[in-house]
């Protein structure tokens, strides 16, 4: 039972009242909206939640609300449901960002591992996110000299180069990098390298 929030999004009562009820009865919280100007005017979505849309509605059509769900919520996992003559246009929305579309009629194991996909793919994004602040924090604590060694490290430079950009010695290279290990928790270089492109830092090798 995982009580993630589910927002079910489709004209059709009997389709969202089925859902819905299928979703309780997996250990979701579902939540139902007839159009998508409805699930639009909600001020705040919940955090470990995804969205489950239909493609054709009569007030914005599926695309349109995928577009607009991602405008102010980037990270949402959405699913579109579709009809067969719908397919290119569920294709459409997976290329514009959606996480998998769902062929009437689907069943309900289709329907439940395709929602703990989405979510497992947020999950994974906001844990991303989270690393990435936490090397950042490690990298604010490193000195401007450490920082320039980390940079030339990154950009492929071996400890003389390094020293020789620098205008030290090999010797101050390596202490200097010892720090920097040691503050990025880094186990190895190559793992040095991994956080420091995770947490953004783009440099071009010479």
């Amino acid at each position: 039972m995982s009580g993630d929030t589910i927002y079910i999004v489709d004209d059709d009562e009997a389709v969202r009242d089925s859902l819905a009820l299928l979703l309780e009865s997996a250990g979701y919280r579902p939540h139902c909206y007839v159009s998508g100007l409805e699930l639009l005017a909600e001020s705040t979505l919940a955090p470990d939640s995804c969205v489950v849309l239909d493609v054709r509605m009569p007030d914005i059509d599926g695309l349109e609300l995928q577009q607009r769900l991602l405008a102010k919520h980037p990270a949402m996992p959405i699913i579109v449901m579709t009809g067969h003559g719908d397919v290119p246009i569920a294709v459409r929305a997976m290329k514009q960002g959606a996480c998998d579309f769902l062929e009437k009629p689907y069943s309900i194991e289709v329907l439940l591992e395709a929602i703990e996909q989405a979510l497992e793919r947020r999950r994974q994004s906001q844990g991303d996110k989270q690393q990435a602040q936490a090397i950042r924090l490690r990298l604010d604590e490193l000195t401007p000299r450490e920082r320039e060694v980390l940079d030339a490290l990154v950009a492929g430079h071996p400890n003389k180069v390094i020293a020789h950009q620098l205008g030290i010695s090999p010797r101050t290279v390596e202490i200097h990098r010892a720090r920097v290990m040691e503050k990025m928790e880094a186990r190895s270089l190559s793992h040095l390298v991994r956080m420091a492109l995770q947490a953004g830092l783009t440099v071009t090798p010479e």
